[in-house]
């Protein structure tokens, strides 16, 4: 692939550019069983290269960060998890302000997820919990009204998902408020992602544009794609595979 116009002045700049990018969806292609994920063969070596090459090369995922250590080996790759309620920082987990308080109220939460079977899944992650009915849609409507009232129960707040919602800490993270601070006194920046919760990150680099920064929206397409992220994008690729190629087009 060439590299596309709009990402050429972080190609000329590299050490003031920085590169992020979701990971399911985009690193990775989508899964029935969340476990099951991984990032393509190649993927944690191009990130690598990456990390050498710019002033900033990360992840910004819904995972949590233990997952992201787990499946991205790579060294100087900024890592973000749980929607920015913890980041890898010098191969500690640290959490945003706030959040470990929140801690026993969410495993509650999950506790009583797998109690009253109300989803096809429940995935426990450090600080938040997803309720799952990718492989039993009919199960949406109940996931979503059991979460509802979990969330004024507890204090969470629901976020929505692919085929799932999730229950969070109300401490106002997003893939947003992590890329805006990842970001902080660049030049440039990039994100890639796929799914409604990377609009947040769109959302970011609208007004870190205004601030001055050359700012590129990346769309990774799929069926589940939404519309609004495409419509946003200012380039579009298809799948894992076409977000893997653009990253190696930002190499030499």
């Amino acid at each position: 692939m060439d590299l596309p116009a709009p990402l050429e002045p972080l190609a000329a700049r590299p050490e003031r550019a920085g590169v992020y990018t979701d990971f399911d969806g985009t690193l990775a292609p989508i899964v029935d069983d969340p476990s099951g994920a991984h990032a393509l063969d190649g993927a944690t070596d191009t990130l690598g290269a990456l990390a050498i090459r710019y002033g900033r090369v990360g992840v910004i995922s819904g995972r949590p960060v233990r997952f992201l250590l787990d499946n991205i080996a790579a060294t100087g790759v900024d890592l973000w998890g749980e929607y920015g309620l913890e980041r890898a920082v010098d191969g500690e987990i640290r959490a945003a302000d706030g959040a470990v308080q929140w801690r026993t109220v969410v495993e509650d939460v999950a506790s009583r997820a797998e109690q009253a079977n109300v989803a096809e899944r429940v995935e426990r992650k450090s600080l938040s919990l997803t309720l799952h009915w990718r492989a039993d849609p009919g199960r949406a409507d109940a996931v979503r009204g059991w979460a509802a009232g979990e969330a004024a129960r507890s204090g969470l707040e629901i976020a929505d998902a692919r085929k799932a919602v999730e229950l969070r800490p109300p401490l106002r993270r997003d893939k947003g408020t992590a890329l805006a601070e990842a970001a902080a006194g660049l030049a440039a920046v990039c994100f890639l992602g796929d799914d409604r919760g990377d609009l947040a990150a769109f959302d970011a680099l609208d007004r870190l544009s205004i601030d001055g920064l050359h700012v590129v929206r990346i769309g990774v397409r799929s069926p589940e794609m939404p519309d609004e992220l495409r419509e946003r994008a200012d380039i579009v690729v298809d799948g894992p595979a076409g977000a893997l190629e653009l990253l190696r087009a930002l190499l030499p």
